[in-house]
């Protein structure tokens, strides 16, 4: 896809995703123009005097205002769709904020597009969103639905979307937490030591929204095949890699928090493509002739397994550590090296 000379619109631009995309192409030739969509003003004066670019532009607005949101679309050709409300205990006490942004503002973002001919729109969502138990998963599963929706009816706007799991070391994460816990020598406080997540770094995150970028058709949604980990196992190479005896609580789960993570329900793995690293989801472009799909099911689903972070690779302690060094919070704060980019706010 030609990107050179094209103007990218990130919104919620000032978060982890935001930072590693421009860590990816702000001094590279791609896109002449990135504007960073946001509603916190101190995030954004930060990024613009640390990266001090005439290619970067900064629009205050909010998603959940679609006055805003249009005007920031005018002359933009891609949109990565970032903004969210993401943490999950947030999300349980005050779930209607969490839809207002979530699947309101994913609503503003594509309307808004659609009526600036933007050429493509990629809406980042979340495991938490397959088979939904709290008000996150559950107003991103939401999001999931208007997007498909939304291009179904678009012609000139291509929307898709990515989902992946927790990115390691992004804000809220529990890697920062134990780091502090383990520098302050407090207790380390973990929910349930089985309980398994996806692992991936920030970039690959951004990989996976440029293959979607690059191959997604309009519904398309693209989930990235990821190893996953048990908490206690996170919390055991944390401690090894800093070489502490810090003591391990386990405090139980939180409100909304699963077992394990699904990437992919069974029912999205029955018509789920294999590209590789990547798997691709089309779109269900059934019409609202219901009576048919009363009257035929699909027999073979029962025998199709999720995908989730029980089945998928396990890391273990050893593997954990190969794959925490790769992280730049691990290299500038447990190895001490200097000069490493952070991608965490």
């Amino acid at each position: 896809m030609e990107i050179n000379n094209k103007t990218l619109l990130i919104t919620g631009g000032t978060g982890s995703f935001g930072n590693a995309v421009l860590n990816r192409f702000l001094n590279t030739d791609h896109f002449k123009e990135i504007r960073i969509f946001s509603r916190d003003e101190k995030k954004q004066d930060d990024m613009r005097n640390q990266l001090k670019s005439d290619k970067l532009k900064f629009l205050i607005g909010d998603v959940r205002d679609y006055s805003s949101v249009e005007r920031a679309m005018r002359g933009v050709d891609y949109v990565f769709h970032a903004a969210a409300l993401k943490q999950v205990p947030s999300c349980e006490f005050f779930p209607l904020e969490a839809t207002k942004t979530n699947v309101f503002g994913t609503q503003n973002v594509i309307d808004a597009a659609g009526v600036n001919k933007v050429k493509k729109v990629i809406c980042l969502s979340t495991d938490k969103a397959a088979y939904p138990i709290n008000a996150m998963g559950i107003s991103k599963a939401l999001m999931e639905k208007v997007a498909i929706a939304a291009s179904r009816n678009l012609t000139e706007t291509t929307v898709c979307l990515t989902r992946y799991g927790n990115v390691m070391a992004s804000r809220g994460s529990v890697i920062p937490l134990f780091l502090k816990q383990i520098k302050n020598g407090d207790i380390i406080t973990i929910t349930d030591p089985n309980m398994t997540r996806f692992l991936m770094s920030l970039d690959e995150a951004v990989e996976l929204v440029l293959f979607a970028f690059e191959h997604g058709n309009s519904g398309d949604l693209f989930v990235n095949k990821a190893p996953a980990g048990t908490i206690r196992d996170l919390a055991q190479a944390m401690k090894e890699l800093c070489n502490a005896d810090n003591e391990i609580k386990i405090i139980g789960t939180r409100h909304g928090e699963k077992l394990y993570e699904t990437l992919c329900t069974r029912e999205e793995m029955m018509k789920a493509e294999d590209m590789g690293d990547f798997y691709r989801i089309p779109a269900d472009n059934r019409d609202l002739n219901y009576a048919r799909f009363f009257s035929e099911g699909e027999q073979d689903i029962a025998k199709i397994e999720d995908y989730h972070s029980h089945n998928t690779n396990q890391l273990g302690v050893e593997g954990m550590k190969k794959l925490l060094l790769k992280l730049p919070i691990i290299r500038r704060d447990v190895l001490g090296e200097k000069n490493i980019s952070q991608y965490i706010d």
